[in-house]
C-alpha cells in the first residue's frame, strides 16, 4: 500500500475566513479501476523495490527542447494547449517516443486549475504565469474561486487519451503546491525575493493560511480529477518553496501540502513531492507525507538519503543531475550520471531524474543518450 496519509506530527489544516477546505479522504468507493503495469521500473523504484535497471524520466521533457513540439505548439497559446486533450496527449507522448523514458509527465501547467477555475491569469511568453490583479487583501481571498472537478474535465479528457495510448508506460499528473500557487497570486507573477508574499504570510498569518487552505482544496481537486482519470503517478511541485527558512516552511506551508498530498492517499499510486533549493527543508518536506522526494541539484543524492531520515527510515528519492550539465561534453555528463546513479544506491529506491526541468536550448539527442547510459547501469 503506497499510501501513508499524514506523518505525525503534521497538523490538519482548517481554512479561516469562512471556508474550510473541501478535502475529502480518497475512499475505495472514489478509485477507479487502474490498469496493472507490473513490469513498470518507475513504479516499482517508487515503491521502494530493486527493477532491473534504474527508472528515468526527467521533468520538462515534453516540451521546447523538442522540435516536434515546437511545430505541434506554433501559434497556440501555452494554455491552449493545456486545454485541448488530443494536443496534450500528444505532447505527453513525444519524449515517450523519442526517448525511451521509463515515464510520461503530463503535459500542463501548475497554473492550469487556477484557470480553470476562474482566475484572471495567463502565461506570458519569456515572463511566466501573470495575474491581472495580484490577491493581498481578505475580500481578495474570499472571492477566489473554488476549482469543479468538470472545471478540468478536458484535462481529465488528455489523461484518458493518454492511458489508453501509453501501453506499459505510466503516467505521471502533477499539480503546483499551494505556496507557489499563493505566491504567483500575491505577487502578481514570477518574483525573485517574494516580497509581498512574506510580507502577507508574517503580518497577516490567518488571512495566510485562509488563502494556502483554498489553494490546497483547488491543487487537491486537479491531482484527483487527473487520478479518477486514470494517472498511475502524481507529483506535487513547489518551485519556489526554496525561498523559505525551515522554520517559516513548517508553519506556513508544510500542513498545506500535506493536505494536498493526503487527498491522494487512497488512490494507492506513488506520491512525489519536489521543490527547488530545498536541500535545507528535505526533511520537513517528507513530512508532508510523499513517497518520493525530489532532491535538486545542489545537494548529493546520499547526503539527501541522509537528511531525509537515513538507515533508519529511508526513502525513496528522484534525482538529481543538473541540467545545465546537459550543455556538457559527453565524457563530463557521463561521469555526472554514473555518479549519481551511484550515490542514489544510499536511497531505499532511486528514480534517475534532473535536479529541475530541462532547458529549452537541449539537444534531444543528449536525453536520449543519457536514458541509454541510465538503463545500461
Amino acid at each position: 500500500m503506497v499510501g501513508r496519509g499524514l506523518r505525525p506530527g503534521v497538523s490538519d489544516p482548517r481554512g479561516t475566513m469562512g471556508f474550510v477546505p473541501q478535502v475529502s479522504s480518497a475512499s475505495a468507493s472514489l478509485v477507479r479501476s487502474r490498469r496493472s503495469l507490473p513490469g513498470s521500473p518507475f513504479l516499482a523504484a517508487a515503491r521502494g523495490e530493486r527493477p532491473a535497471h534504474v527508472p528515468v524520466w526527467f521533468m520538462r521533457q515534453a516540451g521546447r527542447s523538442l522540435p516536434e513540439y515546437r511545430a505541434l505548439r506554433e501559434g497556440v497559446p501555452m494554455l491552449d494547449a493545456c486545454f485541448d486533450p488530443e494536443m496534450l496527449a500528444e505532447i505527453t507522448l513525444q519524449p515517450v517516443r523519442r526517448h525511451g523514458v521509463d515515464a510520461a509527465i503530463l503535459f500542463s501547467d501548475i497554473v492550469v486549475p487556477l484557470k480553470a477555475a476562474g482566475v484572471d491569469i495567463d502565461i506570458v511568453p519569456g515572463t511566466g504565469p501573470v495575474l491581472a490583479e495580484p490577491i493581498r487583501d481578505a475580500a481578495a481571498v474570499r472571492a477566489l474561486p473554488e476549482l469543479a472537478p468538470e472545471q478540468v474535465g478536458k484535462v481529465a479528457e488528455g489523461v484518458g487519451l493518454l492511458v489508453e495510448r501509453l501501453g506499459d508506460t505510466p503516467l505521471i499528473g502533477f499539480a503546483g503546491a499551494p505556496f507557489t500557487l499563493a505566491s504567483y497570486l500575491i505577487e502578481g507573477g514570477p518574483s525573485r525575493n517574494h516580497e509581498h508574499t512574506k510580507a502577507l504570510m508574517h503580518s497577516e498569518p490567518e488571512l495566510w493560511h485562509a488563502l494556502a487552505a483554498r489553494l490546497a482544496d483547488i491543487a487537491a481537486t486537479f491531482l484527483r480529477a487527473q487520478l479518477d482519470a486514470g494517472a498511475d503517478a502524481v507529483q506535487l511541485f513547489d518551485s519556489w518553496a526554496g525561498a523559505l527558512s525551515e522554520r517559516d516552511y513548517r508553519e506556513f506551508v508544510l500542513p498545506h501540502s500535506a493536505r494536498v498530498l493526503a487527498a491522494a492517499a487512497g488512490y494507492d499510486v506513488p506520491r512525489i513531492h519536489f521543490g527547488v533549493g530545498t536541500g535545507e527543508l528535505l526533511g520537513a518536506m517528507r513530512e508532508a507525507g510523499a513517497d518520493v522526494v525530489g532532491v535538486d541539484w545542489r545537494v548529493p543524492l546520499d547526503v539527501a538519503v541522509q537528511r531525509l531520515g537515513g538507515d533508519v527510515d529511508p526513502v525513496v528519492v528522484q534525482g538529481n543531475l543538473d541540467p545545465a550539465l546537459l550543455h556538457a561534453s559527453w565524457p563530463v555528463l557521463e561521469a555526472e550520471v554514473r555518479r549519481i546513479v551511484e550515490e542514489g544506491r544510499a536511497a531505499r529506491g532511486h528514480v534517475f531524474n534532473l535536479g529541475h526541468g530541462v532547458l529549452p536550448g537541449v539537444d534531444p539527442e543528449v536525453l536520449t543518450r543519457v536514458v541509454e547510459l541510465v538503463h545500461s547501469l
